[in-house]
């Protein structure tokens, strides 16, 4: 008990809790894409049966993976972050 309660006194002090919330945000980002492309990107293969393929010809594959819901989602959208924003200070009928 004292070893853990040492480490907590010394390392967890409440100047740090802002600090956990990029850091766990950065994690779970990273975590995510890393889980996606292991399980859905065509050129990753993790099983031997499936390294030894070699290289496959498969575009419909590398399509769907390269073009999914967030890509068409925001593909026809104005590269803007806060439109309303940028209305409110750039259109003259405000």
């Amino acid at each position: 008990m004292g070893a853990s309660s040492n480490f907590m006194k010394r390392w967890v002090r409440p100047e740090v809790y802002p600090l956990l919330v990029p850091m766990v945000t950065v994690v779970g980002l990273v975590s995510m894409q890393l889980f996606r492309n292991i399980t859905t990107n065509p050129e990753v293969r993790v099983t031997k049966e499936n390294r030894a393929a070699g290289i496959l010809e498969n575009f419909e594959e590398g399509e769907k993976y390269a073009e999914h819901g967030f890509r068409k989602f925001i593909r026809g959208r104005r590269p803007e972050i806060m439109p309303a924003l940028n209305n409110f200070f750039t259109d003259p009928k405000f």
